[in-house]
């Protein structure tokens, strides 16, 4: 038997190859012991319900960043970010309960009607008979206005948001790489923080209020945070509420121009509309993998795991498991269970704002449908060179009058 490609190499996302490689490992070896990589040693874990035993397992399976974190690629030694995402509890649990309420079913209340005014407003002004760039113009667009609600941050420097998202998750051996190296990512993320800590102050020094920052500010679990826990923390709600929600906002594009009959049911029932918007989120997996380290020896799937491995969960392949879903690699906007699927994570990790993604989407196609706005597509979506997330950076469209 040929040996299994190296299922961590960015150029696959890059061009978009990697499906037949996570199908072969699903079929021949779901839980794979890559022993040489860029990276070092680890095992790629490939089906659902293996993903499954090892999001819901955080004793055995460790996200800290001493423990080495959460992606394939391990921080420099000494420039660590820890945030609560990587975090092991009772730390995780105390600092995820602080900003949990922001995106509790109440205030996704309250937020509905702003974000439907705004996507309202940017699908009415979005130019017509011209090219332009669907992930700026709607995209990014949208999700940064979003974060500057949620931080209360200045409204008019909203994309200094994006570009520290993009800083975050940049893989700096791109050709086109936002950042060239990592002491370049350092010093952009060190001025992130300057600029938090800044309104942080202000925060403090006020009545708690509703947005993230003072949510932070005026508790326990983070008002003395590290600086490097401070620039970790900021980083991963940056991200979070960024890159999700913004890659599923053009992978959603893609796929109705792939599968034009599920845009076509859709206009037929907007009843679908919960469940297609579950389904754009698992076609496009904006997280491509999730690692954890072995805090003891184990056994997975007649594997054994020895303390100290590298344990990565491809969402992506997990997304796609034949013994799961039926058909997984169509888009089916009424797919039986579609909430099973992987890309928000599971158990004590799930991502904290699943729900504010989802609303999101949900306005957004709403809105689309209302206008019966067709985006065409006029050329290949550029995507991000990156193993950790799915990007797509550009998509050239046209809206015809």
């Amino acid at each position: 038997m040929t040996e299994h490609a190296d299922v961590g190499d960015p150029r696959l996302y890059r061009e978009d190859s990697w499906r037949p490689h996570f199908a072969r490992l699903r079929a021949e070896d779901p839980v794979h012991r890559h022993p040489e990589s860029p990276y070092g040693p680890y095992w790629s874990v490939t089906r659902h319900a293996d993903i499954l035993k090892v999001e819901l397992d955080p004793a055995t399976y460790s996200s800290a960043s001493a423990n080495g974190g959460i992606q394939l690629t391990d921080q420099p030694a000494g420039e660590e970010l820890p945030n609560f995402i990587r975090m092991d509890p009772p730390r995780h649990t105390a600092q995820r309960r602080t900003v949990a309420p922001i995106v509790a079913p109440s205030n996704l209340a309250n937020l509905t009607a702003t974000i439907e005014q705004r996507t309202a407003a940017l699908l009415d002004g979005l130019p017509r008979n011209q090219e332009f760039d669907w992930v700026d113009k709607v995209s990014t667009e949208l999700t940064a206005m979003m974060l500057a609600t949620l931080f209360d941050f200045p409204f008019s420097e909203r994309r200094r948001l994006t570009h520290w998202s993009d800083v975050a998750i940049a893989n700096v051996d791109a050709e086109d790489a936002v950042v060239k190296s990592n002491a370049e990512r350092m010093a952009e993320l060190r001025t992130m923080a300057a600029t938090m800590a800044e309104l942080w102050k202000e925060r403090t020094a006020a009545p708690p209020k509703f947005d993230l920052i003072s949510m932070m500010a005026h508790s326990d679990a983070t008002r003395d945070m590290p600086l490097n826990e401070f620039i970790g923390n900021f980083a991963l709600l940056i991200v979070g509420g960024n890159d999700t929600t913004r890659n599923s906002m053009t992978g959603a594009l893609l796929a109705f121009a792939a599968y034009p009959a599920e845009r076509a049911r859709l206009e037929a029932s907007e009843a679908l509309l919960p469940s297609a918007v579950c389904e754009m989120i698992r076609w496009q997996t904006p997280v491509i993998h999730m690692r954890r380290t072995a805090t003891r020896d184990t056994e997975l799937a007649g594997k054994t795991i020895r303390k100290g491995d590298k344990v990565v969960m491809w969402y992506v392949s997990g997304n796609r498991d034949e013994s799961v879903m039926e058909d997984p690699e169509a888009f089916r906007i009424d797919r039986p269970r579609v909430r099973q699927h992987l890309s928000f994570g599971a158990g004590i990790h799930r991502c904290v704002g699943d729900r504010l993604a989802e609303l999101q989407l949900q306005i957004l196609w709403r809105e689309i449908l209302k206008r019966n706005l067709r985006p065409e597509i006029l050329g290949e979506p550029v995507r991000l060179y990156s193993n950790f997330i799915r990007g797509i950076r550009s998509l050239p469209v046209i809206l015809r009058a």
